[in-house]
């Protein structure tokens, strides 16, 4: 590699928009060389995503296209953009059909990335598809990452796991900017939301199914019973959105929800908590956890949260989806109304853990190189 001619990876992904993967692609886009190293973006959204106006001022291009099955036209990206050094596949089990049209148009580098997990369906067809795209993965990968051994196993197989080519990659994120001091935003937010004396339990995520929130409505009403001045405050934007405003209004559930949408601002909306609330039904891991963490907020989290996003710290308490939300109720009161200032070292944590981000692009760069 010289400075005359920058590594070049390509990354294929869904669409930019503000989600754990394309978050932490982001975390690394903005710290890596950009002499050295320039990112591009295959995206299958048509609309303009979160994050695409950023990779643009950041040197990178964001491709459009349209048919996800298309070997032929990941080929002509990789013709009239490239040559790639890399390509970088985030898309599940798509990752098969960009990674044999990267080995096809003779890219060295093939990484098939594993960010989240599914439960096994039973039905025929999908287990068939499974089966025939882990095989094309496999195949034309030279390397595979996963952010949890459980996200690895459901995209590559279980097998794989004990194989070289495959790898545990944690998320990464900048964690030095959450322990900054964040109060003054807060109080001008909370002002501003009517949050000043409430107990502020508190969500990140797109609102779409696997998230689970409509249990957090089951949540808030149990706490309601118990605890007269809670709010619920709700960061994302997404498709089950409106359907969750109707169900919260149908409820009498809407003056205790703050609904803020889309906010560029995590940390301030993460020391706004007193509790972080993360009912998902499957993650990958659950990059805004560990942000949440680095935040030193109480956490609760379903069984579906990977062992590998708790880092150890004492803020990670984890209940099950079947139980009672009167329960996750108790365990939010108990957290929240405790809460202490515990001084916690994030910064030996995020290190011990391998999530912090020099070393994570250090890695990956390494893998790029090979």
């Amino acid at each position: 590699m010289t400075t005359n001619k920058p590594l070049k990876v390509l990354h294929v992904v869904g669409a930019m928009n503000r989600a754990g993967t394309e978050t932490m692609l982001m975390n690394v886009f903005r710290q890596i060389d950009r002499d050295q190293v320039q990112f591009d973006f295959i995206s299958y959204s048509q609309e303009e995503a979160h994050y695409d106006q950023e990779i643009g001022q950041l040197g990178g291009k964001v491709i459009r296209l349209t048919k996800t099955q298309s070997v032929k036209q990941i080929m002509d990206v990789i013709k009239q953009y490239g040559p790639y050094d890399v390509v970088h596949s985030h898309t599940l089990f798509h990752c098969g059909i960009a990674n044999l049209a990267a080995k096809l148009a003779g890219v060295k580098v093939r990484i098939a990335h594993a960010h989240t997990t599914l439960d096994k369906s039973d039905n025929l067809a999908r287990k068939l598809y499974i089966k025939t795209m882990r095989t094309i993965i496999i195949t034309n990968s030279t390397h595979l990452l996963a952010c949890s051994n459980h996200a690895g196993s459901y995209l590559f197989g279980e097998k794989v796991l004990h194989k070289n080519p495959y790898s545990f990659f944690p998320n990464l994120i900048n964690y030095s900017l959450f322990l900054e001091d964040h109060s003054l935003a807060v109080k001008r937010f909370k002002k501003a939301e009517g949050l000043e004396s409430s107990l502020v339990i508190g969500h990140i995520g797109r609102f779409i199914e696997p998230k689970n929130h409509r249990f957090l409505l089951e949540i808030l009403k149990s706490l309601l019973r118990k605890h007269s001045n809670v709010k619920l405050l709700l960061v994302g934007d997404g498709d089950l959105r409106k359907q969750i405003e109707e169900e919260a209004r149908a409820k009498g559930l809407w003056q205790h929800i703050k609904f803020v949408g889309i906010r560029d601002d995590v940390h301030t909306m993460l020391h706004s908590m007193d509790v972080f609330v993360f009912p998902s039904i499957y993650e990958g891991l659950g990059l805004v956890l560990l942000e949440a963490q680095a935040s030193q907020v109480p956490c609760i989290v379903s069984e579906a949260i990977q062992p590998e996003a708790d880092l150890n710290m004492n803020l990670v308490s984890r209940l099950s989806l079947t139980d009672h939300p009167d329960l996750w109720a108790d365990k939010i009161l108990e957290l929240g109304t405790n809460k202490e200032n515990q001084k916690v070292n994030v910064t030996e944590a995020f290190e011990a853990s391998g999530y912090a981000l020099p070393v994570g692009i250090s890695k990956l760069m390494n893998l790029y190189q090979t």
